[in-house]
């Protein structure tokens, strides 16, 4: 009877060296690793992002980089509005599940695990963006494909190239840290000097 027992254990952990629990089986379908270490925003901050976005009821907001998914969920929750969440880490997006079923709000935000970078935002009426200034540029091709009209609201960084059409500056109760908000309305608008350099190939060269 101990040796079926010792012969029944080596074979369940044959078994577990050769086929990779569904977690694992899942990470090696990512494309790759995470951009940046996540850093959430302020809630204050937050609930000022919302508001010079002017969230309504009706929006789809997606949230690129969605972290611990504070954003969708304080959206739904004070708008009562629908919203998506997007990031790579598999404890951000755990994270943003535990979040939203402790808000009561899976009826509203679900999150996936996705590149910011393939993402089609087409559907969504608001988008929030806390990324690196890199990143934020990286996202204008697929940001202008949304409808006109659609908000874009940034915390801290802008997007190089294409200014505001609204800044505000605030300190934040939590971190008595002076934060900025930017909000633009597509199409985006390039600055004047960078939309000149597009129309003309040759406007960097020597005289």
């Amino acid at each position: 009877m101990s040796r079926l027992i010792c012969v029944s254990g080596l074979i369940l952990f044959a078994l577990t060296l050769v086929l990779p629990t569904a977690s694992a089986a899942q990470d090696t379908t990512e494309a790759r690793a995470p951009d940046v270490v996540y850093v959430g925003s302020p809630h204050d901050v937050v609930a000022k992002m919302l508001e010079v976005a002017q969230v309504k009821k009706d929006d789809l907001l997606y949230d690129p980089g969605c972290g611990d998914g504070r954003i969708c969920v304080m959206a739904a929750k004070k708008y009562g509005c629908r919203a998506v969440g997007f990031d790579l880490n598999p404890v951000r997006i755990r994270e943003s599940l535990e979040n939203i079923k402790r808000n009561g709000v899976e009826k509203l935000v679900r999150v996936e695990r996705k590149d910011i970078f393939t993402v089609d935002f087409s559907e969504a009426t608001v988008v929030s963006i806390y990324l690196l200034p890199w990143m934020n540029k990286k996202l204008v091709p697929q940001l202008q494909k949304m409808k006109p009209g659609t908000r874009i609201v940034a915390h801290d960084y802008s997007i190089e190239g294409y200014p505001p059409d609204k800044t505000i500056t605030m300190t934040s109760k939590q971190d008595a840290v002076e934060h900025y908000i930017y909000l633009w309305t597509v199409p985006l608008k390039p600055a004047p000097d960078a939309a000149a350099s597009a129309d003309d190939p040759d406007s960097d060269d020597e005289p």
